[in-house]
This record gives C-alpha cells, structure tokens and sequence, in this order.
C-alpha cells in the first residue's frame, strides 16, 4: 500500500530534498509551500501553493488534503522564515511573523492531520527544529525561540498521540547550504566580505570541517518518518549538525 506524507516549506532547500526523497522511496508526496516548487513536482502528487501563517489557509489546505488522500502516513513540518537582527532591534510584528511561521503551523497541523492519521492507523510528525533549539548565538532570538518551542511541543504531542501509535519526534540540523542559511550568512557571526569565504568560515567550525547538505538532512528525517526505522523512537531530538554542537565553544 502506497504511503502518503504531507511537508510543508516543500519548495525550499531541506522541503524539496525531502520531498524527492519520499518519492524515490515510493511515497506520495503532498507539498505546501508559499513559493512555486517549479515544473518537476511529481505528476502523482499534490502541491498547494499558500501561507502556513494563516489558521484559515490551514484549514483550506486540509480539505485539499482529505479529498486527495483520505489517510495520512507522516507529516514533516518543515516551513520556517528567519529573521536575522539583535533582539532589541527586533519588533514585535517580526516576532509575531516568526512564531506564526515556524511554531504555531506544527501545532495546527498536527491538530488538522490527527484524523487522517487515525484512518492510516498510526503514523509520524516529524518537526524540523534547529540546533539553535539547543545552542544558540547572536541576532537570531526569534528564530531560536520558535525552533525551542518547536522541540517542547514534539515532546508535548509525542505523549498526547502515542496512545494512537503516531510517533513524533524533531530533527535538528547545524549549518546546512540552503538559500536561508546563505541569506542569514550577514548577521556577523561568520568573518568573511563574500558569501564564499563566509561559508568556508563557517565549515571550519564543525567537527566535520563543512556544512551539509539538504540531502544529508532529507535522510535523517525520512529515518524518523519510516516506521520500519524508528519505531521504538518518539518524543525525542536528533540532531545532525556535523558535530558543531560536540564542541566546547571555549575550545
């Protein structure tokens, strides 16, 4: 039986590796994202081009998803913005936008897909946090107060669900080359006067001596969506980071 899974942010860097990924593993793929994913989308899928940041949109998006497949086997909440400046220069309408973004839409999602998974019979939420969830630095609080949210309500929603055999666990990537992290790559904790240099800085400090790549990411959360992988795994983080979070910042 064809398993179904829903990501949003699908047409971004991490979405679109992932969405590929569960199509080369025989999954249907349906992507939310505000940005045209482009021509390649899978003609046996589903793409709905719209805002996660609106509680109306989510609904609309769930009655597209229900008359497209009646079951749910993983949902990957993976859309998320940045807003990169000190916190006291940061207001609270950008505040506001990046929790709308990056927090809330795992929480209605997960609310909306509940059903859909109980016809499936169990399944997996898979929400994309960030190492910033866990080690943080400069201009960054909004974006690392909305992936820390998102890393409490996976434990929240894991105990609440598990009685429904739907797991739901967080990943949380390091410092991966995608357009937010290249845009992000200006708020001075990296020296560097280009983009290049800049993220050769930057690769130098991880464990592993480079950034990843999307792909590398699309991996680790296709293991936590795959229930013959990590079944006996929910409510936790996983981080995959390159090892940047191993070492010591004093070091």
């Amino acid at each position: 039986m064809t398993r179904t899974v829903l990501i949003t942010g699908a047409a971004g860097g991490i979405g679109r590796a992932t969405l590929h990924l569960f199509v080369e593993k025989g999954w249907r793929v349906i992507g939310v994202d505000r940005s045209p994913f482009g021509d390649d989308f899978p003609v046996s899928g589903l793409f709905i081009q719209t805002e996660v940041s609106h509680p109306e949109l989510m609904e609309m998006i769930f009655r597209q998803v229900q008359a497209f497949s009646p079951t749910l086997d993983a949902l990957v909440n993976n859309a998320a913005v940045q807003v990169a400046k000190p916190l006291l220069e940061t207001t609270v309408e950008e505040w506001d936008m990046v929790i709308a973004n990056n927090l809330r839409p795992a929480f209605l999602l997960s609310k909306l897909a509940y059903p859909l998974f109980k016809a499936a019979g169990g399944g997996a939420i898979v929400n994309v946090s960030s190492v910033h969830a866990v080690q943080t630095s400069t201009n960054i609080a909004a974006y690392a107060a909305s992936k820390g949210g998102l890393l409490a309500l996976t434990r929240a929603i894991a105990i609440e669900f598990a009685k429904d055999n739907i797991r739901v666990n967080a990943i949380l990537p390091g410092a991966v080359d995608t357009p937010m992290l290249r845009a992000g790559l200006n708020r001075g904790h990296v020296s560097g006067s280009d983009i290049t240099t800049r993220l050769d800085n930057l690769a130098r400090k991880t464990v592993n001596g480079r950034v990843g790549q999307p792909e590398e990411i699309a991996q680790a959360i296709y293991f936590l969506a795959d229930n013959t992988q990590s079944s006996f795994m929910t409510g936790q983080a996983m981080i995959v980071d390159g090892g940047a979070t191993a070492r010591l910042s004093t070091e």
